[in-house]
């Protein structure tokens, strides 16, 4: 196993992968994986490989980096797949390797069933009976194999990618990687790069296109038709990287809804969406401590609650009150559980603020009036949905006249919130795929209600 085996070899060979990738449905992506290992390329390759990447020239590789923004069922995660396996069993690198150090193959992922889903068809490829005897452990997350080498899948977090010897990074969906900080992506790249440096392996990155901003779109920007020599940039409709798949579906999802799926589809960057508020208008309007205000004799507070429909979204809560111009927001509050013993929790909350009457979601149904009903707390739905507490919200912030607890998970939703433009000119905000906004919209739903009647000012505005 420790001779040379080319990307091309590995699609092609039929006692490897080539009964899988050797057709004609993955042409196009034997010619891009091809010009960015630098093999030679045929006329045909040649060609596509221009019209993937907007280059002129043949490729100067190997590169450093390929960023690809593919097409819905484009075929992405199957090649990460394949790459993952390419750069572990099939390669040596011991003679690099300290004792005990292991070259690790990270497939990350922008969340769990995505890297679950990784994991299977990395799985699936690891069963040919070439590489089944080289699998010296194996885990739910991970391969090892003899040659010390491994695979390992995660979710993205700049966090937990630290301490690696890395032999190849792959990024699945990294244009949906809202998960941590305000620019997660960056943040998780930059403390990749040191691990690739020892093996000098390469980061890889296979997306659908989504906003232009982030890494994918940066990368795109700068080197999409450019001539670096380290960082190849290519970008490809699904029926391009998978010519198999049904026209048909392409064309319904273009009639339905065209901006999406020019993203999903045509793998062109969405021009409808743009970031909402700044992260630094959010830190400016942050008070350092304390994360909750108690309640004061005298002050008049508001409560807004947003009830979750359970999984991974929280139960939330919000306290704010005015003291003159400005908005206090005094405690955010988030919860998982039983919703019934949430709201029970809640309650003493409000009331511990003397609050009789919280506003929260309108469209939560009759079940959240009913459990604050049972503990004394009226319930009253919002007459603003949440893109119009966002939009109240702004104009707030905007005005420095908002101050926040120091509550991370709130920062992080509120900075990743996302403006949407519509046919008719009516702008949504809501939070991207796979993110959540439970405290954001919480506390925008208190700093409205808030607003709703002028208390008077007892005290100055509070400085931390």
């Amino acid at each position: 196993m420790s001779a040379p085996v080319t990307i091309r070899d590995l699609m092609t060979d039929p006692a490897l992968f080539g009964g899988q990738f050797g057709g004609d449905s993955f042409a196009a992506w034997r010619a891009l994986l091809a010009g960015f290992y630098g093999l030679p390329l045929d006329d045909a390759e040649l060609e596509t490989f221009k019209a993937l990447t907007g280059r002129s020239e043949a490729p100067s590789g190997p590169y450093s980096e390929l960023w690809e923004a593919i097409g819905r069922r484009g075929g992405k995660t199957q090649a990460a797949a394949l790459l993952s396996t390419y750069h572990a069993p099939f390669m040596d690198y011991r003679a690099t390797l300290s004792p005990g150090e292991i070259a690790t193959v990270l497939l990350l992922a922008a969340d769990k069933a995505q890297a679950r889903s990784a994991m299977r068809y990395v799985k699936g490829l690891c069963d040919h009976p070439m590489i089944r005897p080289m699998i010296r452990r194996e885990t739910e997350t991970s391969l090892e194999f003899s040659n010390r080498t491994a695979i390992e899948i995660a979710t993205a977090s700049f966090r937990s990618v630290r301490g690696y010897t890395l032999a190849a990074v792959i990024c699945d969906e990294i244009a949906y990687w809202f998960t941590e900080g305000a620019n997660p992506d960056a943040e998780t790249i930059a403390a990749l790069k040191p691990g690739l440096a020892t093996l000098g392996g390469p980061l890889i990155a296979l997306s659908s296109p989504y906003a232009k901003r982030g890494t994918l779109w940066t990368a795109f920007k700068r080197h999409f038709g450019g001539d670096s020599a380290r960082v190849l940039v290519a970008q490809a409709p699904t029926l391009t990287m998978n010519p198999t798949l049904d026209p048909a579906i392409v064309a319904a999802a273009l009639a339905e809804d065209p901006e999406r799926a020019r993203a999903e589809y045509l793998a062109e960057f969405r021009g409808d969406i743009s970031s909402f508020l700044d992260i630094e208008l959010i830190e400016r309007a942050t008070r350092s401590k304390p994360l909750t205000l108690p309640p004061r004799e005298g002050e008049t507070y508001f409560g807004f609650v947003d009830p979750n429909g359970g999984g991974a979204d929280e139960f939330t809560m919000a306290i704010a009150h005015r003291e003159g111009e400005l908005t206090v927001v005094d405690g955010v509050w988030g919860r998982h559980g039983s919703p019934a013993s949430i709201a029970q929790e809640f309650a003493a909350i409000l009331k511990s603020y003397r609050v009789s009457r919280v506003k929260g979601d309108r469209y939560a149904g009759r079940w959240p009036r009913d459990e604050f009903q049972k503990h004394g707390i009226e319930y009253v739905p919002s007459d603003r949905d949440r893109s119009q507490l966002y939009l109240d919200f702004m104009a707030r912030i905007n005005s420095d006249a908002v101050l926040l607890p120091p509550d991370p998970k709130m920062q992080r939703q509120f900075s990743n919130l996302e403006r949407r433009a519509h046919r008719g000119g009516r702008d949504t905000i809501d939070h991207p795929p796979g993110a959540h906004d439970d405290r954001a919209n919480a506390v925008a739903g208190a700093v409205a209600f808030a607003m709703v009647r002028q208390p008077v000012c007892r005290t100055s505005a509070v400085k931390f």
